[in-house]
């Protein structure tokens, strides 16, 4: 009901192959999936970079998997958007959530954190973590959370962050491993979904 209000897209994923300090954004005027392109909100983009110490760097989006893997859900879920692409490097909750505050926007703005949540665990022991994962995100407790819960815990602590700062609760749409869907039972990978409302 909201996909012909929102204009922009504040994505946010983990930086896996390349690291750096702080929060990067790149140079290009587009991302492109199989659905076609989106383009870049370089107006908000030259504003967050003018008030914020974050990284001009196409390297950390060279073959990362974070972001791109959501571009197909946002094309076929909304219809003219922009896009704010944004990798986490090694940082501190608070800076990305300062980050995420100062593109909050209105009902314009969708923010999109992508994370997995746990690696290579088996079935039983992934989803005993993924529930404690998920307890720790409905519960806003940012503090909790580490990396061998989500390999994006710091963008996902974040976003927590800034729903106890406008009084904002999570709800859990889903959670599963890739043993539900696809594969052995043996090595998984936990995902959820979750809004914040």
């Amino acid at each position: 009901e909201r996909s012909g209000q929102i204009q922009r897209v504040v994505l946010i994923g983990p930086a896996h192959r390349v690291v750096f300090e702080g929060v990067a954004v790149c140079a290009a005027s587009q991302m492109i999936s199989p659905l076609g392109t989106i383009p870049l909100d370089h107006q908000s983009i030259d504003e967050l970079r003018r008030s914020t110490k974050i990284v001009l760097s196409d390297t950390p989006f060279d073959q990362e998997h974070s972001l791109e893997v959501q571009l197909p859900f946002l094309q076929v879920t909304l219809k003219d958007f922009k896009i704010v692409p944004l990798l986490i490097g090694r940082t501190s909750n608070q800076f990305v959530s300062s980050v995420i505050r100062a593109l909050w926007g209105g009902p314009e703005t969708l923010i999109v954190v992508s994370t997995d949540l746990s690696h290579f665990l088996d079935y039983e022991a992934a989803n005993v973590l993924d529930k404690s994962t998920s307890r720790a995100i409905e519960s806003l407790d940012c503090y909790s959370l580490n990396s061998r819960m989500a390999c994006g815990y710091i963008g996902l602590g974040a976003s927590l962050l800034e729903a106890q700062h406008h009084q904002l609760s999570v709800q859990t749409l889903d959670l599963r491993n890739s043993g539900d869907t696809a594969g052995s039972r043996e090595r998984v990978v936990g995902y959820g979904a979750y809004a914040i409302f």
